[in-house]
């Protein structure tokens, strides 16, 4: 009987896997052929735009993917990591030759899924303008003290005389406590 409860467990989990994982056409890719299963995969990805200028940002996604990463990787961006399904962004490079397509793979756990992205024959993009930063001056730490309360920045005569007798007090305690311990043997 037990074995039965275990088989139909087993057999309802798998198709519940079955189920739910989303076989996706990768990247909606206008030039995947079905017949051929080439982008088929159980994960699905895209790039956007899908035409850029060299030195132009693309928008990576991937959902779908069973581990927490994928990897995004082509000849004319660096390596990008895409983590738990939050898209990502690359930089096509400058010298990215016009005209051209690139393809894009996407990695989910050794499954790989590619399209392609093609170059514009746009400029690039001027680069951001860059503004130095005036140097800040050094911190110069907190000030202890009474903080001002006061008026001035020495100590009073009232509280130098406090803090006389707080010390005094505590001296005189110390000696109280040592002397019972000395007539006890060590017990409190």
């Amino acid at each position: 009987m037990r074995a039965i409860r275990t088989a139909s467990a087993a057999l309802l989990a798998t198709a519940a896997v079955a189920l739910s994982a989303p076989a996706a056409l990768a990247g909606d890719d206008p030039g995947a052929d079905p017949g051929t299963g080439r982008n088929i995969t159980s994960f699905g990805f895209s790039v956007t735009p899908r035409t850029v200028a060299p030195g132009g940002t693309v928008t990576l996604t991937s959902d779908g993917c069973e581990v927490s990463s994928v990897t995004v990787t082509s000849g004319i961006f660096d390596t990008v990591t895409l983590t738990e399904g939050r898209p990502g962004t690359a930089t096509v490079d400058i010298d990215a030759k016009a005209g051209a397509e690139y393809e894009i793979a996407f990695d989910c756990k050794g499954e790989r899924g590619t399209t392609t992205l093609t170059v514009d024959h746009g400029t690039a993009p001027p680069p951001a303008p860059v503004t130095p930063h005036p140097p800040q001056p050094p911190h110069k730490g907190v000030k202890a003290g009474f903080g001002g309360s006061t008026g001035s920045d020495a100590l009073g005569t009232a509280e130098l005389a406090a803090g006389g007798v707080l010390i005094a007090a505590a001296a005189g305690t110390a000696v109280v406590l040592t002397r019972r311990r000395g007539r006890t043997g060590g017990r409190p």
